[in-house]
C-alpha cells in the first residue's frame, strides 16, 4: 500500500534553513559527539519522529492484515533530520491482488485484500483505491459462483442421463418415461 508522503516533504522542507550558512554551527567533542541543534531544526525532528511513528504504525497494520497475502515487508520512504537521523516519512506494503483459482477462493482474497488496504486508523487514497478494486473483483467472483450455481442443476440432470445408461435401458425395455414415477407394485 502506499502512502502520500508530498505534503509532508513540502513542510518539512520549508521548515528546513535555505543554506548551510544558515545554520547554526554545531559544537561537537572529540570523545562524545554532541551536536547542538537551533529550535527550528528540533521541531523539525519532532514532525519527523511523529511521522516516523505513523508511517511504521500504517505499514504494520497493513502487515497484519494481509497475513499471507503480504508479498514482503514494509519498505519505506527516508528523510535525513538535521541530527543526521533516516526518518521513515512514507512507505508501502506489497500485496498479492491476484484472483484465486474458483469464485470462492476469489471472494475470500479479495475480503482479505480489502481488510488489508482498510486496516489503518487512516487509510491513504492508494489504499482506498486498492480497497475498492478488491471490492470489484469480490462482485465478479460473487456473480461468477451465482451464474455456476444456477447451472449446476441442469448439468446434473443431463449428466445423470448420459452416465446411467442401465437405468435408461431399463426405461426403455419396459417403456417408461422420465416423467413417470418410479413405483413399486407388491401384490400379497
Amino acid at each position: 500500500m502506499n502512502m502520500a508522503i508530498g505534503a509532508l516533504q513540502a513542510s518539512t522542507a520549508a521548515s528546513a534553513p535555505a543554506d548551510a550558512a544558515a545554520r547554526p554551527a554545531a559544537a561537537a567533542s572529540t570523545s562524545s559527539t554532541r551536536v547542538e541543534l537551533s529550535p527550528e531544526a528540533l521541531v523539525l525532528i519532532a514532525k519527523l519522529k511523529a511521522r516516523d511513528t505513523q508511517v511504521r504504525q500504517h505499514e504494520q497494520a497493513h502487515l497484519s492484515a494481509a497475513g499471507s497475502l503480504a508479498l514482503s515487508g514494509a519498505t519505506y520512504v527516508y528523510q535525513r533530520g538535521p541530527d543526521g537521523v533516516s526518518y521513515a516519512i512514507g512507505g508501502e506494503v506489497q500485496i498479492d491482488t491476484s484472483p484465486g483459482r474458483t469464485p470462492a477462493e476469489t471472494i475470500a482474497r479479495a475480503r482479505s485484500i480489502m481488510a488489508a488496504a482498510l486496516a489503518p486508523a487512516d487509510p491513504s487514497g492508494p489504499d482506498r483505491a486498492i480497497a475498492a478494486q478488491a471490492q470489484q473483483l469480490e462482485q465478479q467472483a460473487l456473480a461468477e459462483q451465482a451464474q455456476q450455481l444456477a447451472a449446476a442443476p441442469a448439468a446434473e440432470e443431463d449428466d445423470a442421463q448420459k452416465f446411467d445408461p442401465l437405468t435408461r435401458a431399463v426405461q426403455r425395455a419396459y417403456g417408461v418415461s422420465d416423467a413417470a414415477p418410479a413405483t413399486i407394485q407388491v401384490a400379497a
